[in-house]
């Protein structure tokens, strides 16, 4: 059976539209979900839109509309951008979608329903009211750790509000006097942080991201509002009736639920829910089968909603330690301002690239390739048009585009367009035993670079994994930069007009042309349109243009063009990015 694959990235707030940073996670997890589809595996890639929440309920009130319309008119964006881009998901997540509802519902009534048996309380939810400064941007009580040096709340907080509210909490750390939740969350969490890491699978990738998490977990010392007043706040979930009239769910609650609900096979109101629902065996899309994720997000909302709030809701929710998801945090997409320092793109600053308008003006495959070229997943990059013109028009038409342009011309010119690989002569080995190495190798660094670290092999200095970056490196640049330097350093024209060099030039032309094909395979997860367009002018597995079963990674071995095969012909896949002169 095929393995499976279970891919999150966060859901975005319909408060505005898409920038480039949410390109950039969609495309970085989108690629991901394709290299394992490359590798056969079974795929599942949830990705959505978080729909509720104070912060809509007043843009929509702005514009005079109903928060329904407000975010379905943005979540139309989103949805139309990813279409552009090509990002290829398999499950889309609404946090207003009824079963989402539901689920959120569930869960707070399961949480609510697990009382501690001495005192009849529920271990993980109490009600109490609370005086403080309240953020209205984050949606969230602040905290004297929340203040500057001066003493006062920073503007990332937005407006802060002093409020006397009622609200229920979930438990983050075990109460002292009760000692409920029974356990010592917090405690719990720095263990289970440890214990991943010890195991060399660190629970959140890139590593160097680990000491940071742990040390907001050791600093942790309250628990979170999951309520909001309903007289105050009308556009969210409904908390169960069991709690009483009034509230509704705290929008960080209710997204992170999002995560679980739209898992297949998931039901809100089974018990165990590691198991398959009531009349469902195991390997039919249980929840069982794909869980738990690996969840792409970005490095802002790690601390404290994904690495604090959500592990601690699912241990309480009764997942393992060994169910608990990986988190591959990726980092920010600055831009340098008029000084020429990097700065983070921001409305109010008004530096915010459209990845919409970069789409239309270079097409998706050339902002696809940049976004996944120029940064090195987990750290910051500074955004840059001229940076993506130059990619484009060095790595891809240039190099790859000039390769296979050559290659095909030179095929249908000096032998029809037919190909041979057998009954070469020995001394031909000398072209095609270096290429047969040099893509034994790519594949095994290909893969090194995009799966997740592997404990189960030997420490032979493999990376992190998921460096889409270095995988390019592999595909385009280093193989390609390979096969360009033997067009220059065996010169096929000056071949062919030797007879007596008829097998050098047919094994040159081979090992170019196989290389190709080598070539598009590695290159489908990032540019899916341009591997079939290789596809397509090698003549090669014709019946599958246009389906991405058409590429395997197993099939990257060398040697799969057959002997005379009979390639297509040349047409521009990469044409050059004109920039007009000033």
């Amino acid at each position: 059976m095929a393995e499976t694959f279970f891919i999150t990235t966060a859901i975005d707030y319909t408060n505005g539209a898409p920038h480039i940073g949410h390109a950039y996670e969609k495309v970085l997890a989108d690629v991901l979900a394709r290299y394992h589809r490359l590798k056969g595996d079974d795929v599942f890639y949830l990705t959505g839109v978080d729909q509720h929440g104070q912060k809509v309920q007043q843009s929509a009130e702005k514009q005079g509309v109903e928060p329904q319309e407000f975010v379905d008119g943005i979540t139309a964006k989103f949805v139309a951008l990813w279409e552009k881009l090509e990002v290829n998901y398999t499950g889309w997540a609404a946090t207003t979608d009824p079963l989402h509802k539901e689920c959120v519902r569930a869960n707070l009534q399961k949480l609510w329903d697990d009382k501690d048996s001495a005192t009849g309380e529920s271990r993980w939810i109490y009600k109490k009211t609370q005086r403080g400064f309240y953020s209205v941007r984050q949606e969230q009580f602040l905290t004297d750790k929340e203040r500057g040096p001066d003493g006062q709340f920073g503007p990332e907080w937005g407006l802060v509000e002093e409020r006397d509210e009622e609200n229920f909490y979930f438990r983050l750390t075990r109460d002292p006097a009760t000692g409920l939740p029974g356990c010592d969350p917090k405690q719990w969490l720095l263990d289970f942080i440890d214990q991943r890491s010890a195991e060399s699978r660190p629970f959140v990738v890139p590593d160097f991201r680990v000491a940071e998490l742990r040390n907001a977990v050791e600093k942790l010392d309250g628990d979170l509002c999951i309520s909001r007043p309903a007289s105050r706040l009308k556009w969210g979930i409904p908390f169960p009736e069991s709690f009483g009239a009034g509230f509704v769910t705290y929008v960080w609650f209710d997204a992170l639920v999002n995560y679980i609900t739209f898992v297949p096979g998931h039901d809100p109101n089974y018990s165990q829910r590691t198991s398959p629902p009531a009349g469902q065996t195991p390997g039919t899309s249980s929840f069982a089968d794909w869980w738990p994720p690996l969840h792409v997000i970005g490095k802002d909302i790690l601390i404290p909603a994904h690495g604090v709030y959500w592990p601690i809701m699912l241990k309480a929710l009764g997942f393992a330690d060994e169910e608990m998801p990986t988190l591959l945090v990726h980092g920010w997409w600055n831009i340098k301002g008029k000084t020429g320092e990097s700065e983070k793109m921001s409305k109010s600053l008004g530096n915010v690239v459209d990845p919409d308008v970069l789409a239309d003006k270079y097409g998706a495959e050339a902002l696809r390739y940049y976004l996944m070229s120029d940064i090195s997943t987990g750290k910051d990059a500074d955004f840059s048009e001229e940076r993506l013109i130059q990619r484009y028009n060095t790595d891809l038409a240039n190099s790859l585009g000039n390769l296979l342009n050559r290659t095909l011309n030179m095929a249908i010119k000096y032998r029809e367009g037919a190909i041979k690989c057998e009954k070469l002569e020995v001394q031909c080995n000398e072209i095609l035993d270096p290429f047969r190495e040099v893509a034994d190798g790519a594949i095994f660094q290909y893969g090194d670079h995009l799966d997740g670290c592997n404990p189960g092999l030997p420490d032979i200095g493999r990376s992190e994994g998921f460096e889409i970056n270095s995988a390019l490196g592999i595909a385009v640049l280093s193989f390609t930069t390979f096969a360009n330097q033997l067009i220059d350093t065996t010169k096929p024209w000056s071949l062919a007009k030797d007879p007596a060099q008829a097998d050098r030039l047919d094994a040159v032309l081979y090992a170019l042309a196989e290389s190709l094909r080598i070539i598009a395979i590695f290159i489908s997860p990032v540019l899916p349109k341009s591997a079939h367009g290789i596809f397509d002018q090698l003549n090669w597995k014709m019946d599958e243009s246009g389906n991405d079963a058409r590429f395997h990674l197993s099939e990257a071995n060398w040697g799969g063009l057959p002997d005379g095969h009979v390639l297509g012909q040349p047409t521009p896949l990469f044409p050059r990015i004109e920039v007009p002169s000033a």
